[in-house]
């Protein structure tokens, strides 16, 4: 931790440097803007590292009720968080930064592995309750309503409380919430308890992603996202192999249990992972500074309290505001919001295909989902590649950067690649006489556009939106977890009334007429960019910040220069004290 005055040095008076005052002042007059009120406003954190770095403050956003006013601040008092400071979460040790991340991972893969492990147990449950499979899968659907719902409502108190005591209670609250589906008499308490699970389970969907920011560093960033994507990825695909096993050898009830004993344990693991966020870890060092100093002067930029409910408000209007507001996000949720809706109603299709149609019992209907899983894995592990087919685009002649355009070539191929492995699927599943590992193997290139369609479409909407991306993100979140958790109701009756091949066939032809999409964002986004207002806002701030950025460094070299002016003057004077010059004398002539 880096502070801007050294010990035994008075601070600058407050007339010493109007300037600081004057800057504050003015950025509460720009808030009147809404786009400025939208930007200041606390978010998921889902931001890249170069977008933390440049956006403003979120003590700025901040009810007024403070530790000191921020005019009485005085500047040479701020500590900020140096790129070599020790409690940087990126400089830790390299094996413990790698041990949270796995950690985090860990919780994450097991959080999306409950809203599909009880799928698997439907058959148990609709003998149990005397109810149908459309009823059932309520539990799924009503699970990923609390995910959309709790990325809303839960992560923005990361912001307040910092992300290492969110886990830990959400965590606390989600494994608590199991049990009651466990020792469930009836099938609307499921559905019921299951929604209130999921939403504290969000925490990790949202907030995880954050966490891997922070400890990661740039070079490594990308790396770091696609190894932790096998977390939210598989999750899903291998809740129904897992669940299926545990369903078979004990029951329904047993598949709940099962789920609890890991989130227990993955509890005791999240209490090795420390504090990560950085604004919360600068708070806790500027206390215990004012603390050990007796001196209320040590201050942060992130002090300022918080009112949690202008963040809720806030937080829940502005992707809202975006959506309606945005085409970019028009379409974009419409073709993620298909294609994910469509890999949910995979979790009504398989059954339907291999236990009812081929036979299968649950624990081995569930394997089928293998290839879906294997296409997942490939898709991660060849960010390298795709990560140079996207460097190899042209750059931005202003910026030098790659243009966001360039993650919509891989979107595209994602695309083609998901109706691919749907309509191989739907065309070869059925009838029996067909090899079954024809249908599996299909799911290769279904589960390898999925992963490219998801991970390179957040890629694009980050680099579109900047420090909007994450509102933009958590709508786009929402809305296909809407869709994921509707599709599947539908499923039951649309296979049987249409059979699988024709049903999938539909599915299929759906995804086809979405790959226009990334396709036209690849060839014309950066024009339909230029015309977005929320992105020409975002240059403007920018420039704001590097202005005040630019500023900023040439006051403290200033501080620097006067410090060292004032060092030298008193060795020198110290010097003539101790070694005192010959005194001359004019000599009569």
């Amino acid at each position: 931790m880096a502070c801007h005055a050294t010990d035994g040095r008075s601070p600058r008076s407050p007339s010493q440097s109007p300037s600081h005052h004057d800057s504050h002042q003015t950025h509460f007059d720009d808030a009147d803007d809404v786009y400025h009120i939208l930007e200041r406003a606390a978010t998921l954190d889902c931001e890249t590292a170069a977008e933390r770095h440049t956006r403003e403050p979120i003590s700025y956003t901040r009810t007024r009720t403070s530790i000191a006013s921020v005019a009485s601040r005085p500047p040479d008092f701020e500590l900020i968080l140096e790129h070599n400071d020790a409690e940087n979460p990126k400089n830790w040790p390299f094996w413990y930064r790698c041990w949270c991340i796995a950690v985090i991972s860990f919780a994450t893969w097991v959080a999306t592995l409950y809203s599909t492990s009880f799928t698997a147990s439907t058959p148990g449950l609709v003998v149990d309750f005397n109810s149908t499979s459309t009823v059932v899968t309520l539990g799924m659907t009503t699970y990923l309503f609390g995910l959309a719902a709790g990325s809303l409502f839960v992560a923005p108190l990361s912001e307040i409380y910092g992300r290492r005591i969110v886990y830990l209670v959400c965590l606390a609250i989600w494994a608590l919430l199991i049990v009651p589906c466990g020792l469930a008499r009836s099938l609307t308490t499921i559905i019921v308890v299951r929604f209130f699970g999921a939403f504290f389970g969000a925490v990790m969907i949202s907030n995880a992603p954050g966490s891997i920011v922070d400890l990661s560093n740039p070079e490594y960033l990308a790396r770091s996202m696609s190894l932790f994507c096998i977390a939210p990825l598989n999750g899903p695909v291998t809740g129904p192999i897992i669940g299926g096993f545990v369903f078979q050898t004990m029951g329904w009830r047993w598949a709940n249990w099962m789920v609890l004993v890991i989130a227990a344990f993955t509890f005791v693991l999240m209490l090795t992972v420390k504090e990560t966020y950085p604004p919360t870890i600068l708070k806790h060092k500027a206390a215990r500074q004012r603390r050990q100093t007796q001196d209320p002067r040590w201050w942060c930029q992130y002090d300022q309290r918080v009112s949690t409910l202008h963040l809720l408000r806030v937080n829940l209007c502005r992707p809202l505001v975006l959506f309606i507001t945005e085409p970019i996000l028009w379409f974009m949720n419409i073709w993620i919001s298909t294609v994910y809706g469509i890999l949910y109603l995979c979790f009504v299709a398989y059954p339907v295909v291999f236990s009812e149609s081929r036979g299968w019992g649950p624990g081995v209907s569930g394997l089928a989902f293998s290839g879906i899983g294997i296409g997942i894995l490939i898709a991660i592990f060849a960010e390298p590649l795709l990560r140079r087919l996207i460097n190899a685009q042209r750059r931005d002649p202003d910026t030098g950067r790659v243009p966001a355009e360039a993650q919509a070539l891989v979107m595209a191929m994602g695309a083609v690649s998901t109706a691919l492995g749907q309509l191989g699927f739907a065309w070869t599943c059925l009838p029996q006489t067909i090899h079954w590992a024809i249908p599996i193997a299909f799911g290769i290139p279904f589960g390898f556009g999925n992963t490219l369609s998801f991970i390179y479409s957040s890629n694009y909407l980050a680099g579109a939106y900047g420090i909007y991306s994450a509102s933009a993100l958590v709508g786009n979140a929402v809305i296909r977890s809407i869709i994921g958790g509707t599709l599947p109701l539908a499923g039951p009756s649309m296979y049987r009334a249409l059979t699988p091949q024709w049903a999938g066939t539909l599915l299929g032809l759906l995804e086809v007429i979405t790959i226009p999409i990334p396709l036209v964002f690849w060839r014309y986004g950066a024009r339909i960019r230029a015309r977005s207002t929320i992105i020409r806002q975002l240059r403007e701030d920018q420039e704001k910040m590097e202005v005040k950025q630019t500023s900023h460094r040439n006051r403290m070299a200033t501080s620097q220069s006067i410090d060292r002016s004032a060092i030298t003057e008193k060795s020198t004077t110290d010097h003539n004290i101790h070694h005192p010059q010959p005194a001359f004398s004019m000599s009569p002539v």
